[in-house]
């Protein structure tokens, strides 16, 4: 499965272990720790480690919680930083998202939940001091932006998407950048989904599998409370502007709840929440979208429908006796996590963390895809690395990790990773919490895998 460059955080999702890509058992070392900066603590949001050559980038909402970008050389342990004009306030909704665009011009945008477009880009290449913010970029459907997303297409296109308008009331834009005149236009000459004022889509994707398609999924909500998610749907693309159904058949934007594919139709109320739905793939590379929902004895369940001769069938793969109760507005706080359908070592596995049943990896069976058991942890890493240092109750440790390899250079070594950690509050609802903790430190671990 081809890996994007953007970076982009599901907060419901990362707020447990961290996690690297698996094909195997594999052990890292920790070669060195590079301090960054003293960083918000009081309540998560999602922050960004990204790496191009021998230029190391960080962006993050530092102590007095203005957005920061960070530059070094790989080499150095010296930081330049540059203090964007936004700060956040409490809203977990808020995380920074960056990239850099073919010209190697970086992109940052974030600290938005149904405000006006915030977004910077450098002037120079690889240079983090001439970031500028830049007020518009087509100068429509800007007003009320939520969840700014970069990533690449399939020619290489440098794609900007986001949500327009509010929970239960919004459309997805998607823009895309010319980097040679610097100029933003539409990827689509209309939204990709219509709620026709009466619902919004939350989408998971797009995600590319080995057949070539760009895969998406999505819900539907009626309204602020998360209760409200209805009808899990999906499509599929090979350029981003053309969609498809499962079965092959083209379909008109913008896409609504009448003419998606929904292969799901649970109604509000009965379990479906926007943060937990993902795609993977199987061993004969078929799609199978996880998410969670109510079994009929009311319990929280991880299902995955699987696409099969071009029909859908659905897994029940967990057996819960706990029901996850949610509604409301704000940021939840998860109780129940899970991540796509992964393939390790030629078996099917998956994630999942649960509030009283605990975590770890299903091994599952390539049919029912029913747990057969555990899978082993396909990586390991240095216990620092996870390790509480703010005393202060509560608090939780955050991470993000860099997938970009370093590129071969004199002394480089490929097998180098990076994560970037902190320590926060967790997840309030999106309302402050009693007593705000000090400041934590934001530090990068480089890691070099072990024979």
């Amino acid at each position: 499965m081809k890996k994007f460059s953007y970076c982009f955080v599901l907060l419901c999702l990362i707020l447990s272990a961290l996690v690297l890509p698996a094909s195997g058992q594999v052990s890292y070392e920790l070669v060195r720790r590079i301090d960054v900066a003293p960083v918000w603590a009081g309540h998560p949001t999602g922050f960004v480690l990204l790496t191009e050559g021998e230029q190391q980038f960080a962006a993050f909402y530092d102590a007095e919680q203005n957005m920061t970008v960070a530059q070094r050389k790989l080499d150095e342990t010296t930081w330049t930083f540059k203090k964007l004009p936004t700060k956040i306030g409490w809203d977990s909704h808020n995380y920074v998202t960056m990239a850099l665009d073919r010209n190697k011009c970086l992109h940052v945008s974030g600290n938005m939940h149904c405000v006006p477009l915030i977004y910077f880009r450098s002037e120079k290449p690889l240079d983090v001091l001439s970031l500028t913010q830049i007020s518009s970029m087509t100068g429509e459907n800007e007003k009320k932006c939520t969840y700014p997303q970069f990533f690449e297409g399939p020619n290489n296109e440098f794609i900007f998407t986001y949500r327009d308008g509010s929970s239960g009331n919004g459309n997805q834009i998607w823009n895309i950048y010319d980097p040679d005149k610097k100029a933003w236009s539409r990827l689509l000459d209309t939204p990709m989904f219509d709620g026709q004022d009466k619902m919004n889509a939350y989408f998971y994707g797009p995600v590319v599998g080995q057949d070539g398609y760009y895969h998406i999924c999505w819900m539907w909500r009626d309204t602020p409370d998360c209760s409200t998610n209805h009808d899990l749907s999906y499509m599929r693309s090979r350029d981003l502007r053309h969609w498809e159904n499962s079965r092959g058949e083209p379909m008109k934007l913008p896409i609504t709840v009448q003419t998606g594919e929904i292969i799901d139709h649970a109604k509000p109320g009965e379990g479906l929440l926007n943060p937990a739905q993902s795609i993977g793939f199987d061993l004969e590379n078929r799609v199978v979208i996880s998410y969670g929902k109510y079994d009929a004895a009311g319990n929280y369940q991880i299902y995955n429908a699987r696409l099969e001769n071009g029909v859908w069938k659905y897994y029940q793969t967990s057996d819960w006796k706990y029901r996850w109760e949610f509604k409301g507005g704000g940021t939840i706080v998860t109780e129940v996590s899970f991540g796509p359908i992964e393939i390790q070592m030629g078996k099917l596995v998956q994630n999942y963390g649960h509030t009283k049943e605990g975590g770890g990896r299903w091994l599952l069976d390539e049919k029912t895809l029913k747990p057969l058991g555990k899978s082993p942890t396909p990586v390991r890493y240095p216990r620092e690395i996870g390790k509480i240092e703010l005393d202060f109750p509560d608090i939780k440790s955050m991470s993000a990790w860099d997938y970009r390899d370093r590129k071969p250079s004199a002394g480089s070594d490929s097998d180098i990773r990076y994560v970037m950690k902190w320590e926060t509050l967790p997840i309030n609802r999106d309302r402050p919490h009693p007593v705000t903790p000090p400041p934590s430190l934001l530090r990068v671990y480089e890691l070099k895998r072990t024979p």
